[in-house]
């Protein structure tokens, strides 16, 4: 899975025939329930609460839509109750290098900024063509990963064994301009069946395949680009299962972070394999 960053964007060891199989991601549709994890700073949130849903469907062969909405409400003393609903729909084609996002807010029922636009990427240059906020286009050199992508790097480094992944990503979020490095940090694997789990949190992946489905903890951290020692502006961790899905969801903002309980996920009709 992978989560707009504006909401501010989841083996046994392989072996070499293994970690070349295709990545397959399952589609279906995420709700998570937000809770405030850890609250800091000098304007300290209180309380959070709120919902994740993710519905995310496609296959290799005709590409990717991913519909994602949250809705969080923070509550402080200083400055009383703050409700956002975030609005992200996305199609990533098959092979990752066209991409189509659209982005709306609510903050307090009151419209924000929307965002509206295409990408384009090459192995050396990303670019992109917004129509809102305004009719703009920039372009972005180097290797730039959309998000389908990313999480399918993701896993496959996993599954090699890989314990960390460096990559620039772009999903058009905040005012769709943005490029930014990441970090994951993946640890080792493991299986909810082997794991002794928390028996109030997130109960689908404790069920049928997802049970014995390996997965692994990553902790991604987002930053601006540039050079040299930065602070991430934005770190999410989870459990990333094989097929995609992601459980164990933190999401941290700096001088807050929520969790993310996943209360249901429902399995959508499986694509077929492409056909030549």
């Amino acid at each position: 899975m992978r989560l707009p960053r504006a909401t501010a964007c989841l083996i046994l060891f392989a072996t070499g025939a293994a970690a070349a199989e295709p990545v397959h991601l399952a589609s279906h549709r995420a709700v998570y329930d937000l809770s405030l994890a850890q609250s800091g700073g000098t304007r300290a949130v209180e309380s959070a609460r709120g919902r994740i849903v993710i519905d995310f469907s496609g296959d290799a062969c005709k590409g990717y839509t991913m519909q994602t909405r949250q809705v969080t409400v923070l509550e402080s003393g200083e400055t009383g109750s703050r409700t956002s609903d975030l609005r992200n729909t996305t199609f990533e084609s098959a092979d990752g290098r066209s991409y189509r996002f659209k982005v709306s807010t609510l903050l307090n029922g009151t419209p924000g900024q929307s965002v509206d636009g295409t990408a384009e990427t090459a192995a050396d240059a990303l670019k992109v063509r917004l129509k809102e906020p305004k009719r703009d286009g920039f372009q972005a050199s180097g290797e730039v990963l959309f998000p389908t992508v990313h999480m399918r790097r993701l896993i496959e480094a996993a599954r090699a064994g890989q314990t960390t992944l460096s990559v620039k990503v772009y999903d058009g979020t905040d005012d769709g301009r943005k490029v930014y490095d990441t970090l994951a940090v993946i640890g080792r694997p493991a299986t909810t069946a082997s794991a002794k789990a928390e028996s109030d949190r997130d109960k689908p992946l404790r069920e049928g395949e997802m049970a014995a489905m390996p997965h692994w903890p990553v902790t991604l951290s987002y930053f601006t680009s540039g050079e040299g020692e930065r602070t991430p502006i934005y770190v999410l961790t989870f459990d990333l299962y094989e097929n995609g899905v992601s459980g164990n969801l933190r999401l941290d903002y700096g001088e807050f972070a929520v969790a993310g309980n996943l209360s249901r996920l429902d399995k959508l009709p499986a694509a077929t394999d492409c056909k030549s």
